[in-house]
């Protein structure tokens, strides 16, 4: 399983960025997909959501309403757009891909990118 992040970068208050995340390895369209974030100093976080057709999605609350989750299954890629962005949105946003069975999961992470959304 591999999954490689992009389209991070500095942005101002009230801007937008779109993340991307490329998979491989693995059947894309059988599995859900998650975005992650990890700011200096707090735990990591879901951010979003998608079941593996697309057809639902969920959000954390901070973002709902601001953020979107969507794949396309032809590419094997997951994106995440981001408007209107906080200066708390800024943390290192990861990809992820869990993996399930028996009463354990397993999660695979991409390497991250750096989001900065500052004046």
């Amino acid at each position: 399983v591999q999954l490689v992040e992009s389209g991070g970068g500095l942005v101002q208050p009230g801007g937008s960025l779109r993340l991307s995340c490329a998979a491989s390895g693995f059947t894309f369209s059988n599995y859900y997909m998650s975005w992650y974030r990890q700011a200096p100093g707090k735990e990591r976080e879901l951010v979003a959501r998608i079941t593996s057709a697309g057809g639902s999605t969920n959000y954390a609350d901070s973002v709902k309403g601001r953020f979107t989750i969507s794949r396309d299954n032809a590419k094997n890629t997951v994106y995440l757009q981001m408007n209107s962005l906080k200066p708390e949105d800024t943390a290192v946003y990861y990809c992820n891909t869990r993996r399930s069975g028996l009463g354990v999961h397993y999660d695979y992470w991409g390497q991250g990118t750096q989001v900065t959304v500052s004046s």
